[in-house]
């Protein structure tokens, strides 16, 4: 199947000698430790957390718009240890996706509007929040109303300790070579997904097979992505 023409302004994409198209508007947090292997596009507030651990794409990789790839990580007693996030080529992250996963394989095809869920033990997590919010000194928000100020502190609570649950990859899940994850799906962490198949559903489970093709159709598909992603003429 053909795609048709993504148009986008030439003014608010850099383009580097390697052909990556990176938006202006995306946050790329620890740049020195983002490695994009040449035609890459990364859309508009796409948020990508180098800063965490490294993070490297492949080749023909599309990072859709708002989709974010943070490394995954691991729990100990006496902390939170980060790890490399890994992409092959020629994969495909849709719109508002959030990636935690160890490594995504070759010819990957990530659906979009996937979100995050928050499990948490509502009485230990209300006290910790007590004692973070006796230590917080958030003074750019204190100003707010007391409801206001209590949920965006509840909010940087949570993103300080990261415990969340992808829906989409779980935390340190590994995807293999041509495989596919439907929009909307929840995986579980841990979870892998072997090669050729097609994972859908919350929680996430195997729906279907893929063709020995899979990778042929990966390839025809991020290449065509790529020639008709295309700086509008008046630009």
């Amino acid at each position: 199947m053909e795609l048709g023409d993504v148009i986008y302004n030439k003014t608010e994409y850099v383009e580097t000698a390697s052909g990556n198209k990176v938006s202006r508007q995306t946050i790329l947090s620890g740049s020195q430790n983002i490695i994009l292997q040449g035609k890459v596009i990364v859309q508009s507030e796409a948020i990508i957390r180098g800063d965490l651990a490294n993070v490297k794409t492949g080749r023909y990789c599309v990072i859709s718009k708002e989709a974010v790839l943070r490394p995954p990580y691991k729990k100990f007693s006496k902390g939170v240890a980060f790890f490399p996030l890994s992409i092959g080529d020629h994969v495909f992250i849709g719109e508002k996706t959030l990636i935690n996963a160890a490594q995504i394989g070759n010819y990957v095809h990530i659906g979009k509007n996937c979100i995050i869920v928050m499990v948490f033990n509502m009485r230990k997590d209300l006290e910790n929040l007590e004692e973070f919010l006796k230590a917080s000194s958030y003074d750019s928000i204190n100003h707010l109303s007391p409801i206001k100020t209590l949920f965006l502190k509840y909010v940087m609570y949570w993103e300080l300790c990261y415990m969340v649950y992808i829906l989409v990859q779980g935390r340190r899940a590994i995807l293999r070579d041509c495989c596919v994850i439907e929009d909307n799906t929840v995986l579980a962490p841990e979870t892998v997904v072997p090669p050729f198949t097609r994972y859908g559903g919350s929680p996430g489970i195997q729906i279907g097979e893929l063709p020995e093709c899979q990778a042929d159709l990966m390839i025809d598909y991020t290449r065509s992505y790529y020639q008709h992603f295309l700086p509008s003429k008046s630009a």
